[in-house]
């Protein structure tokens, strides 16, 4: 009985060992993968890194955000989203990036209307949890502003809602929902 015990408990302590190993590996894999270097350096967001550098975000006035801050949910309670955004968008752009020529921002920007919409529907099934992790009880001044963001709280709409473009390159798409219902990807704007 004493040898079942002990090779029981064995067992049991090898496995809780690798599952600590294996935690260990998916939080620090996550922190490796959710920095803009990695970013970077790993597709061709070079493009858009420079244009987070020329916008309000960024700077003497802005917070210096990085692209995770706007791009995968942060937190413990969000965990799950951030893992599951790197796997399966992670995945499907590097496969992109395989297929596809960035080499100038021209063949960038054949693309950019999809990737502008895919990360609108991603803030937008995620109630723009990333900007409300900075943007925490927005309290617009005027009327008008303050009149919208009390119409969202009550008809379940979202930061990306009303405000997109205020990072990257202009994308123009007036409404998710509709854009979704139709099949449309973003709407493009002509140079």
């Amino acid at each position: 009985m004493r040898r079942h015990l002990r090779e029981r408990g064995g067992a049991l302590l090898a496995g809780a060992a690798c599952a600590v190993l294996a935690i260990a590996a998916v939080i620090g894999g996550e922190a490796a993968l959710s920095t803009t270097q990695f970013c970077v350096s790993c597709h061709s967001m070079s493009y858009p890194a420079k244009e987070l550098k020329k916008s309000s975000h960024y700077g003497a006035l802005g917070a210096n955000p990085g692209c995770k801050d706007c791009h995968i949910p942060q937190g413990l309670e969000n965990f799950h989203l951030a893992v599951a955004t790197h796997v399966i968008d992670g995945a499907r752009e590097l496969v992109l990036e395989f297929r596809n020529d960035y080499s100038d921002i021209k063949k960038f920007n054949a693309r950019r209307a999809g990737m502008a919409h895919d990360a609108r529907m991603n803030l937008k099934r995620w109630d723009s949890v990333t900007c409300r992790s900075c943007h925490r009880d927005p309290q617009p001044p005027g009327a008008d502003a303050k009149a919208a963001h009390d119409k969202m709280r009550t008809n379940k709409a979202t930061c990306i809602d009303c405000h997109q473009n205020l990072v990257h390159k202009e994308v123009p798409e007036t409404d998710l929902d509709a854009s979704l219902a139709q099949g449309k990807r973003v709407l493009k704007k002509e140079d």
